[in-house]
């Protein structure tokens, strides 16, 4: 309940707040993914679980009361808890003064299904802005299953060295055509995953990001895979320190919305603004200026987003003396412009898109 009230009042993140209460519980494993669920579960259905309770509440709660209520709602509409353990439990957390009101909407809840909701974007609880962007980018049954799919948990996968990486992010560092030997500049490399990876064919990687601690932990995740080819720096991507012409390929994995990460990003959805995306999409443009001079001849543009929208991966300009490269990445992409997009109901993983380039001159 402590995460659940840090994240709804004081703008915690779902995934740090969580590790953090989670780490001293000295719960089980089971309980542990019960917790995760529940935090997770109740910050991404918060839209649709306020809808079932406000069916049942004339006046409005406290904020602290508010958020047992979503947690209580979402155990007995999506977590499959049986009625009496959801309710038992979510009221023996109330304050004393507010035991009855939740008890009393929460046995509502129970009683009374939702027959029909107010919106799609309410069922699915996400902010109306981001489904009309969905819907008049992939069309309605493309957005409907993404949004549908980013409601579930992630799938986890594993690299050989033991790295826990999605397999849209491993596609992304494997599109990079390095080889032994080569250099290759990662310009927003935190927390170090693709330069890592890229490391590990035995290239040469600047693992640059522009934050110390950000580089801080590109420093742990190499140490951590013996990632011994990989060299974190701390770099302004947009105005780079590093010399015209002196790597063989560039990757930027740019800062962006992050619409295509919401099933492992909890509470991003009530995050992101529409006003975000403009300004997202301005400082990628820069980024992607800054870096395409330090390619040299021959070499790759490598330019990647984890959002599905044009406005912040097709849409950009790439500087003169590049042409895409048009053969198929590995992975699951489908064509989109220049580049190549997966969806996340397409194979399981994170929205993507990915862009490569060459230099011809």
């Amino acid at each position: 309940m402590r995460c659940l009230q840090r994240i709804d009042h004081e703008g915690a993140y779902a995934n740090l707040v969580t590790a953090a209460e989670l780490a001293d519980a000295g719960l089980s494993e089971r309980d542990r993914k019960f917790v995760t669920e529940l935090v997770y579960g109740t910050t991404r259905m918060r839209r649709a679980c306020d809808t079932l309770i406000d069916r049942f509440v004339s006046q409005q709660p406290s904020p602290e009361v508010r958020t047992l209520l979503r947690l209580g709602a979402y155990q007995l509409h999506f977590a499959g808890v049986p009625a009496h353990a959801a309710v038992g439990e979510t009221v023996e957390l109330a304050p004393i003064r507010a035991r009855g009101f939740v008890n009393a909407v929460l046995r509502r809840v129970s009683d009374t299904p939702m027959t029909q909701w107010p919106s799609e974007a309410v069922r699915l609880s996400y902010p109306d802005w981001i489904v009309q962007r969905l819907v008049a980018e992939l069309g309605e049954a493309e957005a409907m299953a993404t949004l549908a799919i980013m409601n579930e948990p992630p799938e986890v996968t594993e690299r050989d060295d033991g790295y826990t990486q999605d397999l849209g992010s491993q596609w992304v560092a494997s599109a990079v055509p390095a080889e032994e030997g080569e250099l290759v500049l990662d310009v927003c490399a935190a927390p170090g995953g693709k330069a890592t990876a890229i490391a590990g064919i035995g290239a040469v990687v600047i693992a640059a990001d522009l934050q110390p601690q950000r580089v801080g932990l590109i420093a742990s995740n190499i140490v951590r895979v013996a990632a011994s080819t990989a060299f974190p720096v701390v770099a302004d991507a947009t105005r780079s320190p590093f010399r015209a012409g002196c790597a063989d390929h560039v990757l930027i994995d740019a800062p962006c919305s992050g619409l295509g990460t919401l099933r492992r990003r909890a509470d991003a959805r009530w995050r992101i603004q529409p006003t975000d995306v403009p300004e997202l999409a301005a400082l990628q443009q820069r980024i992607i200026d800054a870096s395409a001079p330090l390619v040299k001849v021959g070499g790759t543009l490598i330019y990647s987003v984890c959002t599905l929208l044009a406005e912040e991966s097709i849409a950009h300009t790439v500087p003169v003396g590049f042409e895409p490269i048009t053969d198929q990445p590995f992975g699951q992409w489908q064509p989109y412009g220049d580049g190549w997009r997966v969806l996340p109901h397409d194979a399981g993983t994170d929205g993507m898109v990915l862009i490569r380039y060459r230099r011809t001159s």
